[in-house]
């Protein structure tokens, strides 16, 4: 609870209700909203002032349709000069990165030009030759665990060691991803059975205790080592190390417009929703991280996944 920002959200109910909800999902922004909403309708800015400064407020939100009239936010901020309170204003556009953002000053007016997502370029290369050079050095460090593995799959229940489906990859097509088996044998055909606790709601199909996860497996997918043969995917050239969740066909369907909007990247063993509660996640929420990522990628922020899914793997969170 130290070194928090206390802010106030100034704006209609809807924007500020929404923008206290993102707010209160990152933590590590560490803003405190103590009073949201105040409506800018019949108050002029020394009241605002007077009611932050009465909440003990160092932080003013300016959520999307506050001001009412021209010169409002100008008038604010001279109101706010000498009291210690910060202006911060959140723009209409959401789910954009800062590095696609530039401000462009047109004499006086403050212009936010959004640059386009990089789908192709020099970037790209760059992230094709990390992800295959990432991918072979993990396989190498790794391979003693794989063998390890694969002796506990074939003593287990003498099964096979690998498991492969037909996912959804990079622009709708189809190719083969690979795991290690941590069900029973035939477990696909029992998916209609099961289907009635489908914890995700009609479209990712995930049970917190799936009795048809064998013993060994449930110790793999714990640990998240039942993803290791999914760098032959990266090798191969139909997966990254990080993207969105690559998806079986038959979900392709429920996607809508929005959702589709990942096919424009490759896969990745692990992304954004990974990070950020995975199995535990709504789907509209785990749509919208995906969709961030697509429009927001960059070297950078694949190396901060990577990072964070080393302390997701050994907390296990949402793993099942």
């Amino acid at each position: 609870g130290a070194a928090l920002h206390r802010a106030m959200i100034v704006g209609p109910p809807g924007p500020a209700a929404e923008l206290r909800k993102h707010i209160a999902k990152v933590l590590a922004a560490g803003i405190d909203v103590i009073d949201g909403h105040v409506a800018m309708d019949g108050e002029d800015a020394d009241a605002l002032v007077a009611r932050a400064i009465a909440v003990d407020a160092n932080m003013l939100i300016v959520a999307p349709g506050a001001m009412p009239e021209p010169g409002a936010l100008r008038r604010l901020s001279w109101r706010l000069e000498g009291t210690g309170i910060d202006l911060v204003v959140a723009p209409t556009v959401t789910d954009v990165a800062g590095p696609r953002i530039h401000v462009k000053p047109l004499q006086g007016l403050p212009l936010l030009h959004v640059e386009e997502p990089a789908m192709t370029g020099g970037r790209r290369v760059a992230k094709e030759v990390s992800d295959r050079l990432t991918a072979l050095v993990i396989g190498v460090v790794t391979l003693p665990l794989f063998a390890a593995i694969a002796c506990a799959i074939k003593v287990g229940d003498r099964g096979p060691v690998f498991y492969r489906q037909q996912r959804v990859g990079l622009r709708g097509e189809q190719f083969w991803m690979w795991k290690f088996r941590t069900m029973r044998r035939g477990a696909d055909s029992d998916d209609a059975e099961h289907e009635q606790p489908n914890v995700t709601k009609n479209v990712l199909f995930k049970l917190p205790d799936d009795p048809r996860i064998t013993r060994v497996g449930r110790l793999l997918r714990r640990l998240s080592l039942d993803e290791l043969p999914q760098l032959r995917n990266v090798m191969n050239g139909t997966m990254s190390m990080v993207g969105p969740r690559p998806h079986l066909e038959s979900e392709l369907s429920k996607y809508g417009d929005d959702g589709r909007r990942r096919l424009l990247v490759k896969p990745g063993m692990t992304g954004l929703w990974q990070v950020s509660g995975r199995s535990n996640l709504p789907w509209d929420e785990a749509v919208r991280l995906d969709l961030y990522y697509v429009d927001n990628w960059s070297i950078g922020l694949d190396a901060l996944i990577l990072w964070k899914t080393v302390a997701v793997v050994v907390t296990g969170q949402g793993a099942y």
